[in-house]
């Protein structure tokens, strides 16, 4: 049974960002790659943006628990969330290329 995060009501999309978000950051830290992973970020996030605006605009899906602030038509956890998965991901492998 997975916990009920639910209790951080319109935060806990946003509390889910921050925690993954912290993880990653950790991983780039340690694997001293915050700036190459912030250029990569930077050039990935206008397609991601673009991608994230057509689906909501469309109903591909509802994000419920969130804040309820939208920042250029989409929730500001949106934002956080298309910096989030490719630092979480660069994170991640520089950690492991730098164990070779």
């Amino acid at each position: 049974m997975l916990p009920n995060i639910g209790v951080f009501g319109r935060f806990t999309y946003f509390v889910t960002e921050v925690v993954f978000g912290s993880a990653a950051l950790g991983l780039l830290w340690r694997a001293d790659a915050l700036r190459s992973a912030a250029r990569t970020i930077a050039v990935l996030y206008p397609v991601a943006y673009a991608w994230d605006w057509y689906t909501l605009k469309v109903g591909v899906f509802d994000i419920k628990l969130r804040t309820g602030v939208d920042v250029l038509g989409i929730p500001i956890e949106e934002h956080i969330f298309m910096v989030v998965v490719p630092a979480f991901v660069l994170g991640i492998h520089e950690t492991l290329r730098n164990r070779d």
